[in-house]
C-alpha cells in the first residue's frame, strides 16, 4: 500500500537520507520519522540510508532498530507493523555524493518515486546538486534541504537554478522544521478567526513586535556548522523571518499551497533592514561561565571555533514592513545561544490606551500578546482593577494552551514531504528574499561597523541589551 497524497497527484514510496550517521539524522530526523510511522499515516514507505563510509551499513541498521523501537510504545497496532517493516527492510548506501554519477547511481537502484533528504552540511549539499545530471533523476523524484539555503541571496539564486534543472517547484522542499503545520495553523487562527485581534494587527494600534528565540543550550559540539554561519544566518534569517511574515501577512484566499505562500512571499518582499537599521543591529559572543547547572567554556576557546571568524552567538536586528498595514511597526528578532533562560515567543505590544480617566492609580502598562512556541501557548496582559481598591490597576494575565500536534517537528515536515505537499515548505523567490532582507546587516557587520560584544555563558546578554520582559 502507497503513500498517496491529500491531492491524490504525487506519493513518496522511497525515502533517501543522505547523512545516515550524522547528527541531525541521529537527534532530529530518525526520531521523526518514527514517531510518523508510529501513526499509522505513511504505510508501505521503503527507508534508505547513506553515507561515504563503506563501513555503515550496519550501524545504519543497529541506529534505525533503535529509533524505532523506542518508538513502539506511542504507536498504535498499524503503526508498530509499519515500524516493524521499514527497520527490517531499510538498506543502506556508501558513496561520496559530490561526485559525479554516485547519486545518480543511488536513485537508480530505489523504488521509485523517491524523496532525497540532504541531511548534510550546506556546501556538500550544493556540491552533491550540481554534480547530480538531470537524466539521473528520475520522473517524481522529490529533493528535501535543510536551511539555510546557501550562505547569501547569490549562492541562493545559484542553488535554485540548479535544483530548476533537476525537478519541478513542488517537488522542491526547503525545509523549515521551526514551523510545523501545527504551529503555523496555530498562529493563522488566531490572527484570523478572532474579531477581538484581527482588526488590531495593525500601525494604528500596534506599537512593535518582538520575535525571541533565547536557548539556554551552548554550542554542543555543532562548530562545524554554527561557527561559519552564526545566530543570524542560522536562526534569524533561516526561521524567524518566517514567524515574522506569518505574524505580519495579510489573510491568505485560503490555507493552499499556493494561497498561502503568495501571502508568505508578499510579506517578505516587502520587508528590510534599512542602512541606519543595519549598524545598529546588534551581535554579541558568549564568554565562560555556566549554563543549565553545568560549566560552560569561552565560545572562542571551544573545540572547532576559529575565533579569528569572530562569529556571533546573540544577534538582534530590527525589520522593517513597508507597507499600509505596518508602517513604522519595528519588528524586532533576537535569537541567541548559552542565555539565561530559554524564551521563544512572539510578543506583540499594543499601543497605550488613547485615554486613562484621572484618578486612576497604579500599573499602566501597554497590552501585551504573548504567543509562546514549543508548547505553544497563548497569553493576554491586561490591567484591570486590583483587589480591594478599585481605584488600583492591576496586571492580570488571560492564558490558553493551543493545539498541540501528535508529532515531532520533523515528523510533521516528513509528512509533508511523503504526502507530496509542498505547503509549509521554503518556495524559491522566499529563500532569496530572507537573504536580501539580513544582508545590510551582514555587510555592516563585515566591515567592523558593529561591535561584537560579550557576555557570560548563563547571563541575559550583554549589559544594556533591552530584551522583551519575561513571562
Amino acid at each position: 500500500m502507497d503513500i498517496v497524497a491529500a491531492t491524490g497527484t504525487r506519493h513518496v514510496k522511497t525515502l533517501l537520507i543522505l547523512g545516515a550517521s550524522g547528527d541531525l539524522t541521529g537527534r532530529l530526523l530518525l526520531p521523526g520519522l518514527a514517531g510518523l510511522i508510529g501513526t499509522g499515516r505513511v504505510p508501505g514507505l521503503v527507508l534508505a540510508g547513506a553515507d561515504a563510509a563503506d563501513s555503515g551499513g550496519q550501524a545504519w541498521r543497529d541506529r534505525v532498530q533503535k529509533t524505532f523501537g523506542e518508538a513502539r510504545d506511542a504507536a498504535n497496532d498499524a503503526g508498530r507493523r509499519d515500524l516493524d517493516e521499514v527497520a527490517a527492510g531499510t538498506t543502506y548506501r556508501a558513496g561520496d555524493v559530490t561526485q559525479p554519477g554516485v547519486l545518480g547511481r543511488m536513485l537508480a537502484e530505489l523504488e521509485g518515486p523517491a524523496a532525497v533528504y540532504f541531511a548534510l552540511p550546506p556546501a556538500v549539499t550544493e556540491a552533491a546538486c550540481e554534480v547530480l545530471a538531470p537524466e539521473e533523476v528520475p520522473e517524481g523524484t522529490t529533493l528535501v534541504l535543510e536551511k539555510p539555503f546557501g550562505t547569501s541571496r547569490q549562492t541562493a539564486r545559484a542553488l535554485n537554478r540548479t535544483l530548476a534543472r533537476l525537478v519541478p517547484e513542488p517537488n522542491i522542499h526547503r525545509i523549515d522544521h521551526f514551523l510545523g503545520k501545527a504551529t503555523v495553523l496555530n498562529l493563522l487562527g488566531l490572527r484570523f478567526a478572532n474579531r477581538l485581534l484581527e482588526p488590531l494587527f495593525v500601525s494604528e494600534h500596534v506599537a512593535k513586535v518582538e520575535i525571541v528565540y533565547d536557548e539556554e543550550l551552548a554550542l554542543e559540539g555543532r562548530a562545524g556548522y554554527y561557527d561559519r554561519a552564526g545566530a543570524l544566518r542560522d536562526m534569524i534569517q533561516s526561521h524567524l523571518l518566517h514567524v515574522l511574515a506569518f505574524l505580519a501577512m495579510d489573510a491568505p484566499a485560503s490555507l493552499g499551497e499556493r494561497d498561502l505562500r503568495d501571502s508568505i512571499a508578499a510579506t517578505l518582499e516587502v520587508a528590510s533592514v534599512p542602512e541606519d537599521f543595519a549598524r545598529s543591529a546588534r551581535r554579541a559572543r558568549y564568554t565562560e561561565g555556566s549554563s543549565q547547572g553545568r560549566p560552560v567554556p569561552d565560545y572562542a576557546a571551544e573545540a572547532g571555533v576559529d575565533a579569528s571568524r569572530g562569529t556571533e552567538t546573540l544577534a538582534q536586528v530590527e525589520v522593517r514592513i513597508d507597507n499600509p498595514r505596518w508602517a513604522g511597526v519595528p519588528f524586532i528578532l533576537r535569537s541567541g545561544k548559552a542565555l539565561g533562560r530559554r524564551r521563544k515567543e512572539a510578543v506583540v505590544t499594543f499601543r497605550p490606551a488613547g485615554h486613562l480617566p484621572a484618578g486612576f492609580r497604579g500599573r499602566d502598562s501597554p497590552t501585551r500578546l504573548r504567543i509562546g512556541f514549543g508548547p505553544d501557548t497563548l497569553v493576554l496582559e491586561l490591567d484591570v482593577n486590583g483587589p480591594g481598591d478599585p481605584y488600583t490597576l492591576d496586571r492580570v494575565d488571560l492564558r490558553a494552551d493551543l493545539n498541540s500536534p501528535d508529532l515531532l517537528p520533523y515528523g510533521e515536515v516528513l509528512l509533508g514531504v511523503l504526502t507530496g505537499d509542498p505547503t509549509l515548505s521554503v518556495r524559491a523567490d522566499t529563500a532569496e528574499d530572507c537573504w536580501r532582507i539580513v544582508e545590510p546587516v551582514m555587510a555592516a557587520w563585515a566591515a567592523g561597523e558593529v561591535p561584537l560584544e560579550e557576555y557570560p555563558a548563563g547571563s541575559g546578554g550583554p549589559a544594556g541589551w533591552a530584551a522583551p520582559p519575561l513571562t
